[in-house]
């Protein structure tokens, strides 16, 4: 990689100051820290570092492209945005401070500036304050990429499993009614080329998940799986991607059944993430397929209430720096 990865702040009152340096520090002293910068706070990060005790210096560039050769000194942080460093304690100005920082990220990543943006945790009703009207950063996103929100999929990655909801953020009980053959197809169809083009998996092979106990036991706890999932799998080998299921979500996620996919699709929200948060904890990434842009994040939130106390585990955010890197250059690899 030459051309670095773009990191947002997050909200400054969370923990996304403290993992940023935490893992930046870390991936530095393992020597697979690759090209990157943080869109913003070189004086809130320093002081966070001091305050902290963590390793990290910071390195204060006025554009991307000073990125790569200051990466050899410490940490470079865009000089353009400032703030103040008061965890615990989110605010309006921390919340104008991380929009900013992703917007800024967003623009360099779809200029070509950067290479990937790995975004921090957002606290959306501190966002929500001050004018914000999306229910994440990944339909934000997709926005700013004048992509329909449909087309920006959420995967939940860790070294031993990858995970797709295939609806999200919405009560159980309306999910059944969300489900389509149309929205399988569509989304499997995103995660395979995702899976193609990011990962370097020549053939994907998508698990699709069950929606009812035991995949419905022949219709008596339900019909979803005869009346949408299973025509969603065979229109889905009709194209050649190699699906299959629909498999019983108590038995999809043991370590015989992992061996043998690349992404299990899930139908519903938790179906997908306790079995990641579950198994890859510290490691879990959010990846969000179906962009012109490479977006990770860490697997978690803000967690305002151990801001600051040098508690927060870096692994996640260190994760999905390696994984934005490992994606930019598998994707220049397949337009070589």
């Amino acid at each position: 990689m030459t051309t670095p990865l773009a990191i947002s702040l997050g909200d400054p009152a969370g923990i996304g100051p403290e993992v940023i340096l935490g893992a930046w520090a870390r991936l530095r002293a393992e020597r697979r820290a690759p090209p990157a910068f943080v869109v913003g706070g070189p004086g809130l990060l320093q002081q966070s570092a001091e305050a902290l005790g963590i390793d990290c210096p910071i390195v204060p560039i006025a554009s991307p492209e000073e990125a790569t050769f200051a990466s050899a000194v410490g940490l470079p942080v865009l000089a353009l945005l400032e703030g103040q460093w008061n965890p615990g304690h989110p605010s309006q100005d921390g919340a104008r401070l991380a929009l900013a920082s992703l917007q800024w990220g967003t623009k360099c990543a779809l200029a070509g500036a950067a290479s990937g943006l790995v975004t921090a945790p957002v606290a959306k009703g501190a966002l929500a304050a001050i004018g914000w009207h999306y229910p994440g950063q990944t339909e934000y996103l997709a926005d700013a990429c004048a992509r329909p929100y449909r087309d920006a999929v959420m995967m939940l990655a860790g070294p031993s499993l990858r995970t797709v909801p295939l609806t999200v953020h919405i009560a159980l009980a309306e999910v059944p009614a969300l489900l389509s053959v149309e929205l399988i197809v569509h989304k499997a169809r995103i995660v395979a080329a995702g899976l193609r083009r990011d990962f370097g998996i020549a053939d994907p092979r998508l698990a699709i998940a069950a929606l009812n106990p035991h995949a419905g036991e022949g219709g008596q706890f339900g019909d979803e799986e005869a009346r949408i999932i299973a025509p969603a799998i065979a229109a889905l080998q009709a194209e050649g991607i190699a699906a299959f299921g629909p498999v019983p979500g108590d038995a999809l996620f043991t370590p015989r059944a992992r061996a043998g996919y690349d992404a299990a699709l899930a139908m519903y929200h938790d179906q997908a993430l306790i079995p990641i948060k579950a198994l890859e904890v510290d490691e879990g990434v959010n990846v969000t397929l179906g962009l012109p842009i490479i977006r990770t994040s860490p697997d978690h939130g803000t967690a305002f209430d151990i801001a600051g106390k040098g508690v927060a585990d870096p692994g996640a955010m260190a994760a999905a720096i390696v994984m934005a890197a490992e994606m930019a250059k598998a994707r220049a690899a397949a337009s070589a």
